[in-house]
């Protein structure tokens, strides 16, 4: 697993869920791999041995879990950068050892997608058989009693959106061309993810949405929590990604922490300035991003110590997505509220610099 870039959850992790399993005697639902209480413990970590996931309210989390362990479906909701698709995939990785049955959701989504496709080739040569049928991952988290993942459902047309109502409903999936069925076995569930952004482009029929229990992710309550997420975060990445070693300083990701949220909210921090924001959503997620990418400029242009030189740029283009009045939005900022700031005078100077 050393080349490998991105390790999935239960990869990556499998130490920690192995030490869970072992010293887990508590109820597990049919089919899981540990108890809710120790999917929960593997999600927000344990001080010790297990490492946090997921930094949030622990009850959100445990009505995630449990929601899994009914017969309900579970949807993510939140603003993008939330960790909405991080959150599923450990929730997976935990309750059934395989966060990889994962659909996509695009405005090209076929319905293929959530039910099954079809070898066009044997299906010319022998005819409609089960050898001839490609299985969806829905379809195959059914047959194998795990948890099926639908990542970004609002984008997805409605028509393909609804072909999960009987899955969800009945727990079946029908395969007329056969006369057979598909029942799903137990442990089998449905996490879906979807952004609040999102909401008018392709809602979820009412039908569709009693099917699910909805857990709204929120973004960090405080700056920080929101420090704490983006630090992990990068330093994880960081080794991943195996880049040199840099010296990384709380006040640079503080900095980048503090533009975000006052942008994002429109209010400077002290609450005594308002605002504007500009049209992007400034999550978590692009944050990360940001600092991540001014740690790899640091380690390989400069002197493998970040600084507001680092990370300018990429403020800048997360800021300004609209070249227009997202620009008009970011001077008034810098002019308003970062050059009269204590301390942030170099700040300011690169983030001049960098337009």
């Amino acid at each position: 697993m050393t080349n490998v870039l991105r390790p999935h959850a239960e990869d990556q992790y499998a130490e920690e869920l192995a030490i869970l399993a072992k010293s887990d005697d508590r109820p597990r639902p049919p089919g899981w791999r540990l108890s809710p209480w120790a999917v929960t413990t593997y999600i927000l970590g344990d001080g010790d041995q297990i490492t946090p996931k997921y930094i949030g309210p622990r009850r959100i989390v445990e009505v995630a879990v449990a929601t899994l362990a009914t017969d309900r479906a579970l949807l993510l909701l939140g603003v993008p950068g939330t960790a909405k698709t991080w959150l599923s995939e450990h929730l997976a990785a935990a309750v059934s050892g395989d966060s990889t049955l994962l659909v996509q959701g695009t405005a090209g989504t076929a319905e293929e997608a959530i039910r099954y496709g079809w070898n066009y080739a044997r299906l010319l040569a022998e005819g409609p058989s089960r050898a001839a049928l490609t299985p969806s991952p829905v379809m195959r988290a059914m047959a194998e009693g795990r948890i099926a993942r639908v990542e970004e459902l609002t984008r997805m047309p409605s028509d393909v959106q609804d072909a999960l109502i009987t899955v969800l409903s009945e727990k079946t999936l029908p395969i007329p061309e056969l006369n057979e069925e598909v029942q799903a076995q137990r442990g089998f569930n449905v996490i879906a993810t979807a952004n609040d952004r999102d909401r008018g482009v392709n809602e979820l029929s009412s039908a569709l949405r009693r099917r699910f229990n909805t857990v709204v992710l929120p973004v960090p309550a405080t700056a920080e929590e929101e420090v704490e997420i983006v630090s992990r975060r990068v330093a994880q990445l960081g080794r991943a990604l195996d880049l040199p070693e840099t010296v990384t300083g709380l006040e640079e990701i503080r900095r980048v922490v503090t533009v975000f949220r006052e942008l994002r909210s429109g209010v400077t921090e002290d609450g005594r300035t308002k605002v504007k924001s500009p049209s992007g959503t400034l999550s978590t997620a692009e944050a990360i991003s940001v600092l991540t990418g001014g740690i790899a400029l640091a380690a390989h242009f400069g002197d493998a110590v970040l600084r507001p030189a680092d990370v300018a740029a990429g403020i800048l283009g997360a800021v300004v997505q609209d070249p227009v009045s997202d620009r008009v939005v970011w001077r008034e900022y810098l002019e308003t509220v970062v050059r009269e700031r204590e301390g942030w005078r170099d700040f300011y100077r690169a983030c001049r610099d960098a337009e």
